[in-house]
């Protein structure tokens, strides 16, 4: 029996990484621009800032997508190993099967407005399994987030409703559309769209990359 429940934990953890890695998994393809579809834009969001930068790591997500939040611990880790060599972007991918993953992507760039970007995103995805595949909105709460983070309220509802704020999300969208993204995550890496198979692959092609 023991040996039943060790082997049935070892399969879900495989499970876990299998939908990490093949959840929305492109074909091979070379990267093939659209018309002025851009990878990195000035205003993307840039979570490393390596002195030296040897490559760039660029990621659509989605902060209601739960492969993203599967995920998330590890590019976490990469991020410490890789961040002073690698810069590691990060590009909004609401994807519309997903009810509050636009209002997510909202709240963290109403946060990012106030320096706050990375603590909103983590917040979301800490708390993805409270709020996520709910069909009604969420937007309160994740106001509630923006005020335990000490936002400035007046100023996140302004940006939250600010016509902008949704522009610079579907910029993003638009971007990743052109540029062959179809789900999240979807990683870049030096422009060229990764498949990713394993853990140990996606470190050895970061290893390589950053050398």
């Amino acid at each position: 029996m023991i040996t039943w429940v060790i082997l049935g934990i070892a399969v879900a953890a495989g499970l876990i990484w299998y939908a990490v890695f093949t959840a929305n998994k492109p074909e091979p393809a070379a990267l093939q621009p659209v018309g002025d579809a851009q990878l990195v834009r000035e205003d993307s969001h840039r979570v490393t800032s390596p002195a030296v930068e040897k490559a760039q790591l660029v990621e659509f997500l989605d902060f209601e997508c739960e492969s993203c939040r599967a995920a998330e611990p590890l590019v976490q880790e990469l991020k410490q190993e890789y961040g002073d060599r690698i810069t590691f972007v990060h590009r909004y991918f609401p994807l519309p099967g997903h009810a509050n993953s636009g209002p997510a992507a909202l709240a963290v760039e109403a946060a990012a407005r106030q320096g706050k970007y990375e603590q909103m995103a983590a917040k979301l995805f800490e708390s993805q399994p409270q709020w996520g595949e709910k069909q009604d909105s969420q937007a309160t709460l994740f106001r509630t987030y923006a005020q335990e983070l000490g936002l400035d309220l007046s100023q996140y509802d302004a940006t939250i409703a600010d016509e902008a704020t949704k522009e610079r999300i579907l910029q993003d969208v638009a971007d990743g559309k052109a540029l062959g993204v179809t789900g999240t995550p979807t990683f870049f890496l030096n422009g060229q769209k990764l498949t990713l198979n394993s853990e140990e692959q996606f470190r050895q092609l970061l290893d390589e990359a950053a050398r």
